[in-house]
């Protein structure tokens, strides 16, 4: 092995035991000698996820085991592994996906062709047994950008929106620039403030038509089917978005696109409500029309405008609603 490692490959796990053969194997299909694998095992409470790593990563050369002593989150728990990193590159694998045999080398070929400071990629959603390509929203592929020409337009999608750590590889420059660092605590939606900051002050990037990454949705053990509080700190996420925003030189340019984010991501929640616990549905109510309330008048009405109509009369009667009670 090099002095220092080509790549890093990040793995949060925590309650992942009965996917983690599959991980690891993949990792195995894409290791080199150069390359190292880090996991952090964010102290699982429903399986034998430590142990179970312990044992399957001697398998994968390079690799390290690291665990909190308490359950700390996806956001932190990807910062661990970002502080125990020596890769030139970094890139995430959540501990629930996999990887197409050789992918990792030709992630690495495309940031090393291009010498930017980051690439990002296509991936393959896994639904049960179904699979689907999910495309990058820039069209423009293999060509040296600038992050900030893929914010905008507002109404369409954009590569902010496009938010998965796992979609991609970054130079380790990054993390010298403060970059690479998810807001610690955050349990969902950690990857807002990180897209945006990524978007906003990183200098070069590059999309690849690469499809190795499968992605698993739906699976129970997943932040994203359980209705409890931490769902919430989306707005946390969104808020911290906003309040970076502002000292960013094209702030009233790029706030309409933020608060639209916003919007949507508010609205979905609200759709699906009943998935979540009962105080936890109202505290969603609270919170979200504090949210609307707090956004510029003549901004959030911009965003509204371009919704359909349901979740226009969601947002606004949420908005509205609280309001009211309050008085």
């Amino acid at each position: 092995m090099t002095d220092r490692p080509t790549l890093s490959v990040i793995v949060p796990c925590f309650n992942i035991r009965y996917y983690l053969a599959d991980t690891v194997t993949s990792l195995v299909a894409n290791a080199r000698e150069d390359f190292e694998f880090v996991f952090v095992e964010d102290r699982s409470t429903k399986d034998d996820t430590y142990e179970a790593l312990l044992d399957m990563s001697k398998r994968l050369p390079n690799s390290r085991v690291i665990r909190h002593e308490t359950n700390q989150g996806l956001a932190t728990a990807r910062n661990t592994g970002i502080d125990a990193a020596e890769g030139r590159y970094l890139t995430f694998l959540d501990g629930d996906d996999w990887l197409a045999p050789g992918y990792l080398p030709q992630l690495v070929s495309a940031i090393q062709r291009h010498d930017v400071d980051f690439v990002r990629t296509d991936h393959v959603q896994v639904t049960g047994v179904q699979r689907r390509v999910h495309r990058a929203p820039e069209g423009r592929r293999d060509t040296v950008l600038d992050p900030r020409s893929s914010i905008l337009p507002t109404d369409g999608s954009t590569m902010v929106d496009y938010p998965y750590a796992w979609a991609g590889i970054y130079h380790r420059r990054l993390l010298d620039r403060g970059l690479l660092r998810f807001h610690d605590g955050l349990r969902t939606a950690e990857d807002r403030p990180w897209i945006w900051a990524l978007h906003r002050r990183a200098e070069s990037y590059v999309v690849a038509s690469l499809h190795g990454v499968f992605y698993r949705r739906g699976i129970a053990t997943s932040l994203t089917q359980i209705g409890d509080v931490r769902q919430l700190d989306f707005i946390r996420a969104f808020d911290q978005v906003l309040a970076e925003l502002e000292n960013d030189p094209e702030a009233d340019l790029l706030r309409p696109k933020a608060i639209r984010n916003y919007c949507a991501v508010i609205a979905h929640h609200l759709s699906e409500r009943q998935r979540f616990q009962r105080p936890v549905a109202a505290r969603l109510k609270e919170l979200s029309s504090q949210a609307l309330r707090r956004m510029p008048e003549r901004e959030l009405q911009l965003a509204l405008a371009g919704m359909d109509e349901q979740r226009r009369r969601t947002l606004h009667r949420v908005r509205s609603g609280m309001k009211g009670a309050l008085a």
